[in-house]
């Protein structure tokens, strides 16, 4: 059946397998995302699969229950539920079994995925490769997405102003504190290229915070930034659509704590303050949601994405980094801006599985075979 028929067939439900947890220090974000997505799923439309992945990278088929009363230290309990199969079935239907059930013709599938092993481009592989339709940026775009050097060199080619960076390597010898410091100032950050939540980084002020800093985000990743820090303000942007996306209004994150780290995010729930809609001039308001969408074609993004900026003292702005899947947690900009801009949860998640039906669609008209 023609994918987009699905919402013209009354005979069943469209099934959807959510994808979360995985191989990342962001697992238990994920989760958390995924129990907010399955809420808002429309049941009379859609039937749900649970996948949860553990931090081995196995996948287990949960139920409704772990789910819904999960909490950031429950992962451990994947352990103990049943491990799941992918399997092909003729050329392009994918079927989830598992020794407690089977669900055939999965229609489309919702990575809640964030960080490495899921976020990245891998699992997009995964699904590309099945020929399953799936929510969210492809291949090209969530691998370029989730390592912020590339990121950064494609937007700094396209014109698109980020701050200053440099990038070191495990392998490689690394600059000294007093060597960054006249090139970049201080305070500077320190990230894992490839990780989000703001797991990993560090702000700099001296050599022994640098030390430490380099010692921590290499534990994340093999590959660290070095950054520049904008003293402003932070504001986001969510963009939704494949070839010609759509922005919402912008919305401004006040931290308390020193900047905004996983603790301010996650686990201190007076760690920040979210302004909906961010205080901004209507000049400002048109130049960044400009920005945005630049960005998200830029970096070849579809379905999703969450665009973060710094906006200077001196009123410019720039691009810090841009989220493929962005948070769905009760506290996560993404759905809380388009919720200001008039789009509910439930009709966002609606909209986002349509989006990736109508790229898969897309890609089906291209020929395979010379003609």
């Amino acid at each position: 059946m023609h994918q987009s028929e699905l919402y013209m067939n009354v005979k069943r439900k469209i099934r959807i397998a959510i994808l979360f947890g995985g191989k990342s220090a962001e697992h238990e974000v994920s989760i958390q995302s995924a129990k907010n997505v399955y809420k808002s799923l429309d049941k009379n439309k859609y039937e749900s699969v649970l996948i949860g992945i553990d931090k081995k990278g196995i996948w287990h088929q949960l139920n409704e229950k772990y789910l819904l009363e999960a909490s950031f230290s429950q992962q451990q309990s994947f352990q103990r539920t049943s491990e799941v199969s992918l399997i092909v079935k003729g050329g392009n239907s994918l079927v989830i079994s598992s020794v407690v059930t089977s669900f055939e013709n999965i229609d489309v599938v919702f990575p809640v995925l964030h960080g490495p092993f899921g976020e990245d481009g891998i699992v997009q592989g995964a699904l590309q490769l099945l020929n399953i339709p799936y929510v969210g940026p492809g291949v090209l775009g969530s691998a370029v997405g989730m390592d912020k050097d590339v990121t950064k060199r494609l937007l700094r080619d396209a014109g698109i102003p980020v701050s200053k960076f440099l990038v070191f390597r495990k392998s490689e010898a690394i600059s000294s504190f007093f060597q960054i410091k006249n090139e970049l100032g201080v305070p500077f950050f320190i990230k894992p290229a490839n990780l989000g939540s703001s797991i990993g980084v560090s702000k700099v002020h001296d050599e022994k915070e640098f030390k430490e800093a380099v010692t921590e985000a290499f534990l994340y990743d093999t590959k660290i930034l070095v950054e520049e820090y904008i003293k402003g303000r932070e504001i986001e942007i969510s963009v939704l659509g494949n070839e010609d996306p759509i922005v919402s209004i912008p919305g401004e994150i006040m931290a308390t704590h020193e900047f905004y780290d996983y603790k301010a995010k996650y686990l201190d729930e007076n760690g920040a303050k979210l302004e909906i809609p961010a205080k901004l001039s209507d000049r400002e308001i048109k130049e960044i949601q400009s920005l945005a969408k630049k960005t998200f074609q830029a970096l070849c993004l579809e379905g999703m994405a969450r665009i973060d900026f710094f906006l200077s003292e001196d009123k410019t702005f720039y691009v810090n980094e841009a989220n493929t899947i962005p948070g769905f947690t009760n506290i996560s900009m993404y759905p809380k801006l388009w919720e200001a801009s008039g789009i509910a949860y439930p009709a966002l998640v609606d909209k986002l599985i349509q989006l990736a039906m109508e790229r898969h669609n897309r890609q089906q008209s291209i020929e395979t075979s010379l003609k």
